[in-house]
């Protein structure tokens, strides 16, 4: 990473003429300062005089953010034409415009407090984790996530010795379904504590039943043994769940269990 350059209280000639390298360069900025905003595209807005924190990032996108609140106030996209001026003495104007939809905020400054420009190396693979209790709640809540049309009876069903289910349900045709839910790839030991758990349950039920493993995906070695036994799989990735925990985390999961 090249070390950041930082200018604190920069006049606004000198403050133009770094934001006016960076820019060129796609370099990430920061300023901080008493500006004002407007915007003009779908709608239009104007933002009176405030210190606020804009932020230009190396994709071209620029955001807006007040002293509170984590939501930009204005943003424009990445791959957005991002031009510095001088349009008044004593005023530096950073314009940042796209053509699809066509729409331009710009950004008026008549103090810059903190200017920092530099580049930033983020190599980092981001991914969502969710736990296997996130999982099945997320389950229950979009039953979907693993066939339409499943209800579910009951979350954790005793069978004694065998252990708990994560999800005992009923399928369209009336059929049970135990529903086994591994957070990482499924192995033979998760096909074989499924497969417990309808043994047990035969002894008990006197309608068919259904055994379905849902994960990520299948170890090595248990694709063979889950066909043997005449179980299913189902891909159910832990960011779906994420999602679907994420959009209806205001519902009551006892309102899905029939």
């Amino acid at each position: 990473m090249m070390p950041l350059s930082v200018k604190l209280n920069p006049a606004i000639s000198e403050a133009a003429e770094v934001l006016e390298k960076a820019v060129r360069s796609r370099r990430f900025v920061v300023a901080v300062g008493d500006c004002r905003v407007d915007y003009e595209g779908r709608a239009s807005s104007t933002l009176d005089w405030g210190d606020r924190v804009t932020m230009i990032k190396q994709d071209g996108s620029v955001l807006v953010h007040r002293p509170v609140g984590y939501e930009p106030v204005n943003w424009q996209p990445p791959r957005c034409l991002v031009k510095v001026s001088i349009e008044d003495p004593g005023a530096l104007v950073i314009t940042a415009s796209r053509n699809q939809p066509r729409e331009t905020i710009s950004i008026e400054f008549r103090e810059i407090t903190l200017l920092a420009t530099g580049n930033l190396h983020d190599p980092g693979e981001f991914a969502l984790h969710v736990t296997e209790e996130q999982m099945k709640r997320a389950i229950l809540t979009a039953p979907e996530l693993v066939e339409e049309g499943l209800k579910p009876l009951e979350a954790e069903k005793s069978l004694g010795e065998a252990g708990f289910t994560d999800i005992y349900a009923e399928d369209n045709r009336g059929n049970l379904v135990v529903v086994e839910i591994k957070r990482n790839a499924a192995t033979k030991d998760a096909v074989l504590q499924l497969q417990r758990y309808l043994e047990t349950l035969r002894t008990t039920v006197g309608r068919p039943i259904r055994g379905i493993v849902a994960a990520p995906q299948l170890r090595k070695g248990a694709q063979p043994l889950l066909e043997s036994l005449r179980l299913e799989f189902v891909m159910v990735p832990p960011e779906k769940c994420f999602m679907v925990l994420k959009s209806r985390r205001d519902m009551k999961l006892s309102y899905f269990l029939t």
